[in-house]
């Protein structure tokens, strides 16, 4: 039986409890999967790429199925050179689907080998995004309960 292994990319400017249950479930599904941080600097993270790939590692750093790596440049390029048979997503809602379509589409024409995969956010995660972490916890609200431990300490 060939190794399977699928590669979930993202900025993970901070990686969230709903992330985490997308490579948990992503488990379920392949032999390995590897979580890609994206380096675009265009992002205007608020950690930067080595930062946020320490909080990927430390927050799988018991599951010896999780690889993590950094990247920039096309990632149907990042999942061919990691031999992924697909890319991992995750939809929280109907308004990810088009958005998601669309970039599935693309990967496809770019290299029609690699299957685009998706999974449903459990509901309880479906309002959880990053960007809403940044911003409720720089004005001080409390999003210690929708990040992983390892992330807790570093968010203002």
């Amino acid at each position: 039986m060939s190794h399977r292994s699928a590669i979930y990319p993202g900025t993970f400017d901070p990686i969230t409890l709903g992330h985490v249950d997308v490579v948990q479930r992503g488990l379920k599904l392949f032999d390995e999967i590897i979580v890609a941080v994206a380096d675009n600097p265009k992002k205007n993270p608020m950690f930067d790429v080595a930062t946020r790939l320490e909080m990927v590692q430390a927050t799988f750093v018991h599951e010896k199925r999780i690889k993590t790596i950094s990247f920039d440049g096309l990632l149907v390029n990042i999942a061919k050179k990691h031999q992924s048979i697909a890319i991992l997503r995750g939809l929280r809602a109907a308004s990810d689907f088009e958005y998601e379509f669309q970039l599935a589409a693309m990967n496809r024409k770019l290299d029609a080998d690699i299957e685009s995969v998706f999974v449903m956010a459990r509901e309880e995660y479906t309002f959880v995004s990053s960007s809403f972490i940044r911003e409720i916890s720089s004005m001080g609200g409390d999003v210690q309960a929708l990040v992983p431990a390892p992330v807790r300490p570093l968010l203002p």
